[in-house]
């Protein structure tokens, strides 16, 4: 038991290691060129697809900090950003199967044309013929959590807690509600309140790419879900409305670091009510990064950059968070990096966080500068 500590120990130092000589080597080498911001009429002309992708998903376009991609016949559009070397695609491309085909070896053209590497982040299962074809791997992040509406109840002895923390708000007087998405602007003060009192709270900051921030303009775009007491808020989150009522999801999630006890299950459980009511098939929690990690077949280079992923962002608590979304019963699906593998794996795992952080500096530190039009 001893040995296998040490040896443990020996290869968390030598991750450790490789991590710090990555972050100099990214620290040093020239800068490379930004990509465009995407023109108001790219985000215009993604919309439609967008309002038809049953992945929740989709609506990151409307954040408006990455380049956009589009198919030849515009029935299929890519997100993407870059970052050292890295150019890293925002999930699977959106669209028509053949839009989704061609989109994938465009990108994989343009990366290379760049001397660069061609990255997919938190792709699906599904795709991975389509990854192989490319000459990319695929790494697991972690698993994405849906729960299944129809079979989703209160009145069950697993769901205890979230009973009890529904009765506590309620005699408290305390209430779920649904603002449409054009009564959302003069409610924005207040929420920006909330927002930065979060932050403040959990010392960090905003981040971008795969992250919800605040702003003003991408929250006044969605119906938000609000814990109220008369006029007093305490939590809210903006919601994404997938396609045929196929998944609902949510974006930026914040609550007063004085909101009663049980706010976010109160939230949560009244929300995934609310949907299957609507008619939605399923409620997406989001991914849990790393879980699942303990089944995958890693290699060595996967599992240093397991390492540095978790390092990276290490101020967030990824097994609380696994086991918060585990008690809503969701139905786990594994997520992936797609990638070129071997040496180049952790430097490209660098640049995504880099990116999701805002720079390298938001990899090492909980206080970045923020993206514009973020709250200050």
């Amino acid at each position: 038991m001893a040995c296998g500590s040490f040896a443990l120990a020996a290869q968390h130092r030598a991750a450790i290691g490789v991590f710090m000589l990555l972050a100099l080597y990214q620290l040093i080498r020239p800068p490379r060129a930004e990509v465009p911001a995407p023109a108001g009429s790219d985000i215009e002309r993604a919309r439609a697809l967008v309002e038809r992708s049953r992945r929740t998903y989709a609506n990151l376009v409307y954040r408006a900090d990455k380049s956009l991609l589009f198919s030849a016949a515009g029935d299929a559009f890519l997100m993407y950003g870059r970052h050292g070397r890295s150019w890293i695609a925002m999930g699977d491309p959106i669209g028509s199967e053949t839009g989704v085909r061609e989109l994938a070896w465009r990108f994989l053209d343009l990366s290379d044309r760049s001397d660069g590497w061609c990255v997919f982040f938190e792709v699906r299962p599904q795709r991975r013929a389509l990854y192989a074809e490319l000459g990319l791997l695929l790494t697991q992040l972690g698993e994405e959590a849906r729960v299944e509406l129809a079979k989703f109840t209160l009145d069950t002895p697993a769901h205890r807690d979230l009973r009890h923390a529904r009765a506590h708000l309620l005699r408290g007087g305390w209430r779920f509600e649904i603002l449409p998405s054009q009564a959302v602007p003069p409610m924005l003060p207040a929420l920006a309140a909330i927002s930065q009192a979060w932050l403040e709270g959990k010392t960090t900051h905003e981040k971008g790419f795969s992250n919800a921030s605040f702003e003003d303009r991408y929250l006044s775009r969605f119906p938000i879900a609000l814990v109220r007491r008369e006029d007093e808020i305490v939590a809210f989150a903006n919601l994404w409305l997938g396609a045929g009522h196929e998944e609902l999801s949510v974006d930026l999630m914040r609550h007063r670091p004085d909101a009663p006890s049980g706010t976010m299950d109160f939230l949560f459980a009244e929300l995934m009510q609310w949907g299957r009511a609507q008619g939605f098939a399923w409620f997406n929690f989001g991914m849990a990064p790393l879980s699942g990690l303990g089944q995958a077949k890693a290699r060595m280079w996967n599992r240093v950059g397991s390492f540095v992923y978790r390092h990276a962002e290490h101020f967030y608590n990824f097994e609380g968070l696994r086991r918060y979304k585990a008690k809503f019963d969701p139905v786990w699906t594994p997520l992936y990096l797609a990638s070129p593998g071997g040496l180049v794996l952790a430097p490209i795992i660098v640049d995504v966080t880099a990116l999701i952080a805002g720079g390298l500096g938001g990899v090492v530190s909980r206080h970045a500068r923020q993206p514009p039009g973020s709250v200050t």
